[in-house]
């Protein structure tokens, strides 16, 4: 399967509760609040897991980036699904492209930029953000 074709699947899939279901393809797609070019796909929000965690897709444009910010509260998880850019924790740089993972401690400053093509991640917070 193609990367672009994952991302697909994420963002119109389904959301399998213990007590209901819900179609990916209807939850709006929001601009990050903060950093132009980045867009949020909430996927399971905290009102659905007892506040304990949430996951989310994150699309960002080609050469935007998420400036360097903190959770104070929450380990985030990032699963690397589509395209390439870089990732900074704590002044390191690691390069992202599918597969890369990255755990990012609460606490803890961390950035992603995007490369010429884009970048798409899923981003999981314990406990939940939203």
């Amino acid at each position: 399967m193609k990367t672009q074709e994952i991302t697909d699947c994420l963002t119109n899939g389904a959301i399998t509760y213990i007590d209901k279901e819900e179609a990916a393809g209807d939850i709006p797609w929001s601009r990050h609040p903060k950093f132009k070019g980045v867009y949020l796909k909430h996927l399971v929000k905290g009102a659905d897991t007892q506040g304990r965690l949430s996951c989310h897709i994150v699309k960002l444009d080609p050469r935007a980036v998420l400036e360097e910010h903190v959770h104070e509260d929450q380990w985030e998880l990032h699963e690397v699904i589509e395209g390439e850019g870089a990732f900074f924790l704590q002044n390191k740089e690691t390069s992202y492209h599918p597969g890369r993972l990255g755990v990012i401690p609460e606490g803890v400053e961390h950035k992603v930029a995007s490369g010429k093509s884009g970048l798409v991640l899923l981003a999981k917070f314990f406990p939940a953000l939203v």
